[in-house]
């Protein structure tokens, strides 16, 4: 809960100064709606996201299922350009406003004043080390930091409380200004409910704490399709943050707009990002005012390491089983070098600007809860949960105008957004190019029938024949042998094994490969497979053809008719086209030694 509570729990340095610079007197109000939408919105939506997708992939997974084809893998990459969004701009955003604290530090601002881009680097590079050293001393270090933060923020609370308490006229020109400004309750309902949306930093969190569902230890006896003891943990985990973050947020936003001066609010002013860390100053004293701002620090810095936890669970799911990452981005380390250097890239452009980056923030998270919302709208209405659908939907709708409002407000998170999007596309796709000719069949599984033919013709010369399915007559099998045997020149008295692929879903990269055996019109043998890719299928027969009978297979193609270039991308896109030598240099690939490499005959 602490690891993935730091990016949540890391607001309070923040949110109560912008939920003053938004609302204003009405900071209080708009934050109790944003708390409504997080206990009785964002928690019942994960909480179901929890139960549907156990595995860390969170409701990204979800909505997978509902579309196939490229048209599902482009809207994933879509999807995980809104969560690299905010999942590195958490990095980069938390990192700077620990800058700002430091900096802002009576003890240390004429100090390192005008350095804050180099100490952001600096701040991020540490991170970075942390995770190249080791997952667990992160989770350890976080618990520490968590603990500390939360009880020093309490303290702060509980004196501004007793601040309001004793001095009652606090609260009585709160009220007046209220009623002079906005006139009646109504009002002040209505316009709290149009701002609230400026609040949704508030609101971070939610996805990182299913990303990292694999780490929580769950029952011994779980079922690994259906963890019920990891569920119910994530469950708890994620219902214990949102209460207690609720009950800060109302508390703070409450004595920071009583307490705090308008002005100081605002860019110059002392309180500007650091509302708690200014109460503490100005009410416990310069030392202890010191020592929140060093937890404060340490927590917004750590921060990203929610964030950082949360891409190196997600990302790796997605792009190396598209085909659209290299195989070291499975790994651990070397990802956190290169989501390292992006937070690098980021900072520079955004100067370790913390407004600058708020609104791509505020996008990222509440397009990736509205996805959330809609993912489970459609799971409870796939189960016929009739009143749960009727309540997602509503939570839905409340998320979708949040993120219409914030984006029609802040156009700038949805164009930091599509940077993100359009790299992440353009990448996955030169690698998914780089890659096209991997021989990307995980395991070959034979059925009894197609053991058998593998075995009898291993006494012999073992000859396939690369056959497209068509209507699959007496008539197509006769002619095709006898169009093979006049192409090459092969003698009458060989036999032949027909091969034929069914292209499923083109899109998918890695998968197994089951043959299965059968006798056509009582005289042909045929064997039959599913796969994304045919050349990619035949290959990897061919190849266990050979590790399973000793003998180096013989495989005979007809050449693809048309523009080489065009069969090429058919081949990318749809799985065929270019057949012939596609199946011989996947082949090259995969068997370096030509001696061992099975034959590839086209005429």
């Amino acid at each position: 809960m602490c690891l993935t509570g730091l990016d949540y729990f890391s607001t309070l340095g923040y949110q109560p100064g912008i939920a003053a610079l938004a609302a204003g007197l009405l900071s209080p109000l708009a934050t109790i709606v944003l708390v409504l939408l997080t206990l009785f919105g964002a928690l019942p939506v994960y909480r179901r996201v929890a139960k549907e997708s156990p595995h860390g992939e969170g409701s990204i997974a979800m909505l997978e299922r509902l579309l196939s084809f490229w048209k599902g893998k482009l809207f994933v990459l879509t999807l995980l350009g809104f969560a690299a969004t905010d999942f590195l701009i958490t990095i980069t955003l938390s990192a700077a406003d620990a800058t700002a604290h430091m900096v802002e530090n009576p003890h240390l601002t004429s100090t390192l004043h005008g350095h804050e881009v180099l100490i952001t680097l600096i701040l991020i590079a540490l991170l970075g080390g942390v995770f190249l050293k080791g997952f667990s001393e992160a989770i350890g270090l976080a618990v520490a930091l968590v603990i500390s933060y939360l009880l020093l923020n309490a303290v702060v609370v509980a004196v501004g409380l007793w601040e309001v308490a004793t001095h009652p006229q606090v609260i009585t020109n709160w009220s007046n200004a209220l009623t002079t400004d906005y006139g009646n309750p109504v009002m002040m309902i209505a316009i709290a409910l149009v701002v609230f949306p400026k609040l949704a930093l508030g609101l971070s969190g939610f996805e990182t704490g299913v990303a990292v569902m694999p780490h929580v230890q769950g029952a011994p006896g779980d079922d690994p399709d259906k963890p019920v003891g990891r569920i119910k943990g994530t469950r708890k985990l994620l219902t214990t943050a949102a209460v207690i973050m609720s009950v800060f947020l109302i508390c703070s936003s409450f004595i920071t707009t009583l307490l705090i001066p308008a002005e100081e609010f605002k860019s110059g002013g002392e309180a500007n990002g650091r509302a708690l860390a200014y109460l503490a100053h100005e009410h416990l004293g310069s030392a202890f005012g010191t020592v929140y701002d060093i937890a404060t620090i340490l927590i917004l810095w750590f921060a990203g390491s929610s964030a950082m936890a949360g891409l190196l669970n997600l990302m790796p799911r997605y792009l190396p089983r598209y085909g659209m990452a290299p195989h070291w981005a499975r790994a651990l380390r070397p990802m956190v070098i290169v989501f390292t250097l992006v937070a690098f890239l980021v900072t520079w452009i955004f100067n370790a600007d913390v407004d600058a980056q708020g609104g791509a923030y505020a996008t990222g998270v509440l397009v990736l809860i509205t996805s959330a919302a809609v993912a489970v709208t459609i799971a409870a209405r796939r189960a016929r949960e009739r009143g749960w659908t009727i309540a997602f939907a509503i939570i839905s709708a409340v998320f979708i105008y949040t993120t219409a409002v914030n984006v029609v407000e802040r156009p700038d998170g949805v164009k930091i957004g599509a940077c993100f999007i359009a790299g992440i596309m353009a990448l996955s796709l030169l690698s998914r190019l780089a890659r096209v000719f991997e021989l990307r069949v995980t395991h070959v599984e034979l059925d009894d029938m197609a053991q058998r033919f593998v075995r009898d013709t291993a006494t012999r010369t073992i000859r396939f024949i690369a056959n497209e399915p068509d209507q699959r007559d007496k008539a197509e099998y006769r002619d095709k042998i006898d169009q093979i045997r006049t192409d090459n020149d092969t003698p009458t008295s060989d036999d032949f094994l027909f091969v034929e692929v069914t292209v499923l879903d083109p899109s998918e990269f890695e998968a197994g490969l089951r043959v299965r055996g059968e006798v056509m019109h009582d005289r042909y043998r045929v064997l039959t497979l599913e796969s994304s890719s045919v050349p990619n299928a035949l290959a990897a027969l061919l190849l266990h053809v050979r590790d399973e009978t000793g003998q180096r297979p013989h495989i005979y193609f007809e050449w693809t008719e048309g523009n080489p270039l065009t069969n090429f991308l058919r081949f990318f896109l749809f799985g065929q086209g270019e057949v012939a030598p596609v199946t011989r240099e996947v082949l090259r690939g995969a068997e370096p030694d030509r001696s061992r490499r099975p034959h590839v005959h086209a005429g």
